[in-house]
């Protein structure tokens, strides 16, 4: 190993390496890797590998990765120097990010509460009217680990009878929203209150420097396992809480919407490309949804996502003629 040395690097590379070195510190070269030391873990020792020419970056200490460097200066580095990288690879103007997040006037929180005849099914003494309830939660492979988790009740009466309920959290751990599935063949499946949609579903529980997975259900999201948000439909808005909340913490994102959503996935991808954001596409087919999906299928089929980058998301939309 050694100390870099100036007149050695190829241009525009040798200007990525400044602006790393600016951010993380002095660095040591191994082939062509280059080794600083880990800002996350903070390790004593070049411990933290990136490869310029992959893309990619990895701690060999705490296991700290991504396949974007962009990440770590998005992460560590100031504005200006986000700004010069984006402008290296010729990404759009980061002043889209600004744009993204100016000052809006703070709506009031809704008044959501769950409905009087709700009945939780976390407790361990459950009412023998909860049979039907538990029934159908087993037929779709919900666990017990499930129902606690997602805080997954039920209503045996009342405007929402008949369905199972899965409410969300904001952030101070108040109620933002619920979704009322029917366990009764009701001709309206699903049921939800009156309120905007524009929410981060259970916000309380999204850890946002880990992989992301959006879904279009919370049965989806349930399939998905932790880290799975539902966007309640298959649209994500540039300027909903959910999207900024990814761009601002620049979060790894896995979209695994239905396959009959597939031009609207593509928008979103396209979307959040715009914002360099690590973004990987799930392939659903044949399965209608997530919530189809055998646990073990859907991890697979999450370890096989593909990349997602200006250039393979031009290839993927060419290969299947969509405009």
């Amino acid at each position: 190993f050694g100390y870099c040395e100036s007149g050695l690097e190829f241009m525009p590379e040798q200007e990525k390496v400044k602006i790393l070195q600016t951010v993380l510190g002095r660095y040591l070269t191994s082939g062509p890797e280059r080794l600083f030391g880990c800002p996350r873990c903070k390790h004593h020792k070049f411990k933290l590998s990136v490869s310029l020419s992959k893309n990619k970056f990895k701690c060999w200490v705490c296991d700290y990765a991504g396949h974007s460097v962009r990440r770590l200066i998005r992460n560590y580095g100031s504005f200006t120097e986000l700004a010069e990288w984006d402008r290296l690879h010729g990404k759009a103007d980061i002043s889209l990010f600004d744009q993204l997040f100016t000052p809006q006037e703070e709506e009031p929180r809704p008044d959501v509460h769950l409905p009087e005849e709700f009945l939780s099914l976390t407790a361990k003494n459950l009412p023998l009217v909860s049979k039907p309830a538990i029934k159908y939660l087993a037929e779709r492979g919900i666990t017990r680990e499930d129902i606690l988790r997602w805080k997954i009740g039920f209503c045996p009466g009342g405007e929402y009878g008949g369905r199972v309920m899965v409410p969300s959290f904001a952030m101070d751990g108040s109620l933002n929203y619920f979704v009322g599935r029917t366990y009764t063949n009701h001709w309206r499946r699903y049921d939800q209150p009156a309120v905007s949609r524009d929410i981060v579903f259970n916000h309380l529980y999204v850890d946002w420097d880990s992989d992301l997975v959006i879904v279009e259900g919370v049965f989806d999201a349930i399939v998905a396992g932790a880290n799975s948000v539902p966007i309640l439909g298959s649209v994500l808005r540039e300027n909903s809480k959910l999207f900024q909340e990814i761009v601002k913490h620049d979060t790894p994102v896995y979209i695994a919407l239905d396959p009959d959503a597939e031009k609207k996935a593509l928008r979103l991808i396209k979307q959040l490309l715009e914002y360099g954001i690590e973004l990987y596409k799930i392939d659903i087919a044949p399965y209608g949804d997530v919530g189809e999906m055998f646990r073990d299928e859907f991890r697979r089929r999450k370890e096989s996502a593909m990349l997602m980058d200006n250039n393979s998301y031009l290839m993927y939309c060419a290969q299947r003629d969509i405009r």
